[in-house]
């Protein structure tokens, strides 16, 4: 039985999650302020974590970026704000997936369910070593270490950029929908609001095309992005 904690203020949201879940089979627990949720979380390792982002005593931002210094739990953010800023805030700071109030609960159900799906299968699959490292051109991540450097030196990248980074190389040479990005690398069926993608594409050629005088991530209108190592001419 998957233990979920939910750290929610609004009590009757979190009494309905509770039954919800409860209903579904999840362990359940609650906190009601970002302080306790966050002393809860680390005492009660729990399977994933629903954090709301307005929070009373620390914010959700602050609990997510606090529990990323030695957890890697499972963090679906709720929000009240459909915001594009605020969902790439929570996601740099290690959250997994969002959901936007009001919400059904189905939906909600459904990205429980893939979050911890995904947590499993990463912490039972063991790739061979030489499985760890993708290259391209002077470009090498390590998806073992979550280590990315170019020419030779460590680039530092949030986890969505460096989970975006992986699929693009991983399927390098074949042009890549943004519904398929958000699919893949979000993990769950999402249409929508796919200028996130977007977003995370412009940090990446931020901190590696446009540090390094080269060409990675190619655009092709219409359809999404294409990774494909090119050397920019002096």
């Amino acid at each position: 039985m998957s233990k979920i904690l939910i750290v929610e203020d609004e009590k009757k949201i979190a009494r309905f999650l509770e039954l919800e879940l409860k209903h579904e089979g999840y362990d359940v627990i609650t906190a009601f302020d970002g302080r306790s949720g966050l002393d809860t979380a680390l005492e009660e390792n729990p399977d994933l974590l629903i954090l709301d982002l307005m929070l009373p005593e620390l914010s959700g931002i602050e609990v997510c970026r606090r529990l990323r210094h030695t957890s890697d739990v499972p963090i679906i953010m709720l929000t009240a704000k459909d915001d594009v800023s605020d969902k790439v805030m929570g996601l740099d700071m290690g959250a997994d997936d969002y959901v936007t109030k009001p919400f059904a609960i189905e939906e909600l159900l459904a990205r429980i369910r893939v979050a911890l799906k995904k947590n499993r299968m990463r912490n039972v699959q063991a790739a061979p070593e030489e499985d760890h490292i993708l290259k391209a051109g002077c470009i090498s991540i390590d998806t073992a270490s979550w280590q990315v450097r170019v020419k030779g030196e460590p680039v530092s990248l949030t986890k969505k950029e460096f989970d975006t980074l992986k699929y693009l190389m991983e399927h390098k040479g074949t042009a890549v929908t943004r519904d398929k990005l958000m699919n893949e690398v979000w993990g769950y069926d999402y249409f929508g609001d796919s200028n996130i993608v977007d977003v995370y594409i412009r940090y990446l050629r931020h901190k590696i095309d446009d540090q390094y005088n080269i060409k990675t991530i190619h655009t092709i209108r219409s359809v999404g992005y294409l990774f494909d190592y090119e050397e920019e001419q002096e």
